[in-house]
């Protein structure tokens, strides 16, 4: 039975979320307001607010998960996130706000039509039936993660867990739009930071020390080395390649991208940028360890119950007040990501369906409401999907994940790098990137190659060599390419 001191600190919590909804709910009067805050983030909320919604329920729940069943192997995934952030906010961040800018877009779909003059509109239509489906299918694996957290917390039945979570999140995410997201993926950030460093610090003395722990792995069978299994046989290349992909997936994520386009300035950036990479190391890293630590503590999880075992850990080491934050913790890290996904998701169906093909001259007001009513629609298909049994969160994840890197990434790093590109290379590169991850994954091949590798490759060959056959000659476009280049340097 649940405390009553881990209830209240968890109920106050939950009432703080609201309150933020509330307050920004107020003061949005316009669609940019709503969509992307008017540009007007400063450098802390982007970073924690972009690495929040990034990371998601999985962080805490589905890593230590894996860690938990494979062992070190696991580990790889944390190392291409890694190296995938840096490259995200080194490379993409500038050029894409910046350009997004001298655009005037506030979708990615919207992005990808203006920088390449798409005269169809074909490019920002597909690219958004992309964002929809796809982010359906990551926002449901953030309901999976909120049902097993309160279905473990309160004792209540799965389904009923998981419409209260989607209750909570669908709230602040449909009053506040934007701001409401990134205030609290701001705070929810921070206390995800703070929940990843106090429980594998703790979890580690309770149990003796790493080498007691990593003599218990052993004694399992479980992998205690990045470069070989539990039988000590040596990891492939290719499996080792397989598990770091997951950092390809970062050039093409719309809830992280949105982040870049959203900062008050390109000067805040690396002030942003040295914050994300610190907190994402560090929470990485945490979440490795409190999958290594579960290890000796809890026997025989598994159909999902692995993905459990932060929750189990804090039941066991903290007191009910300090439990109820962590839990808290981890609500924060799937709300992080759930709200972010909603609100591009509405925003697409907002500026990229509603009002580019059915109410062109449709109100501020108008849009504003219908952004809201389209987060209700997206949060009800998302929570039928999360109520399927069985579902785990890292596999929905990493389908989405693989969904958006293989469709979108190399379209946003050519848009951002390559003046040769065409809208016509950047639709056929997008629609073969996505059709290839789709075939690959229904084969059932991802048991052999992470299906984000062929999808992404195939969509950067075959923009590459449309670009070497018929390159970009329009003037504007190309003129448009220098002027983003020099205002970098503004």
């Amino acid at each position: 039975m649940i405390q009553t001191e881990t209830l209240l600190t968890f109920g106050v919590y939950l009432v703080f979320l609201l309150a933020v909804g509330w307050y920004f709910y107020k003061r949005t009067t316009d669609i940019e307001g709503y969509i992307l805050g008017g540009r007007g983030l400063g450098g802390w909320v982007t970073a924690l607010s972009a690495q929040a919604s990034d990371m998601s329920g999985w962080l805490l729940m589905g890593l230590p998960g894996a860690v938990y069943l494979g062992g070190m192997n696991e580990a790889w995934i944390a190392i291409g996130l890694f190296i995938g952030t840096a490259l995200n906010w080194i490379f993409v961040s500038a050029r894409l706000r910046v350009y997004t800018q001298h655009t005037d877009t506030l979708t990615i779909s919207s992005f990808f039509e203006k920088r390449f003059n798409d005269p169809t509109s074909l490019l920002r239509v597909g690219s958004a039936v992309i964002i929809l489906i796809f982010f359906t299918i990551y926002s449901s694996s953030g309901l999976v993660a909120a049902g097993k957290l309160f279905e473990s917390m309160f004792h209540i039945n799965y389904s009923f867990a998981v419409i209260t979570g989607a209750v909570v999140i669908v709230s602040y995410t449909f009053l506040g739009g934007f701001m409401a997201v990134c205030w609290t993926d701001f705070f929810q950030g921070g206390l995800m930071f703070f929940a990843i460093i106090l429980v594998p610090i703790l979890g580690v003395i309770d149990n003796g020390g790493i080498s007691v722990i990593e003599s218990e792995m052993a004694a399992k069978h479980i992998a205690t080395s990045l470069f070989h299994d539990g039988s000590g046989n040596a990891l492939s290349i290719m499996a080792v390649f397989s598990t770091m992909a997951w950092g390809l997936g970062y050039f093409g994520q719309p809830h992280i991208l949105t982040r870049f386009m959203g900062i008050r300035s390109v000067h805040e950036l690396p002030k942003a940028t040295m914050v994300a990479l610190t907190w994402v190391v560090i929470s990485l890293i945490g979440a490795v360890l409190v999958g290594m630590i579960a290890i000796p503590m809890f026997d025989g999880l598994k159909g999902g119950e692995q993905e459990k075992v932060f929750i189990y850990m804090i039941a066991k080491l903290f007191n009910p007040w300090v439990g109820g934050v962590l839990l808290a913790a981890i609500l924060s890290a799937i709300m992080s990501t759930i709200d972010s996904q909603l609100l591009v998701s509405s925003s697409a169906l907002t500026e990229d369906f509603y009002k580019k093909i059915l109410r062109r001259d449709a109100s501020e007001k108008e849009l504003i409401l219908v952004g809201r009513l389209c987060v209700l629609v997206i949060s009800i298909i998302a929570t039928s999907m999360a109520l399927t049994p069985g579902n785990t969160i890292l596999g929905l994840v990493a389908y989405a994940w693989g969904g958006f890197g293989a469709a979108f990434g190399p379209v946003v790093l050519f848009s951002l790098f390559s003046k040769k590109t065409t809208w016509v290379s950047a639709l056929t590169g997008m629609v073969v990137g996505t059709v290839v991850l789709i075939v690959w994954k229904n084969m059932g091949l991802g048991a052999q190659m992470y299906e984000i590798v062929p999808g992404f490759f195939a969509n950067f060959i075959t923009i590459y060599i449309i670009n070497m056959i018929a390159p970009q000659k329009d003037e504007r476009i190309l003129s448009a390419f220098d002027n983003m280049k020099l205002g970098l340097k503004k």
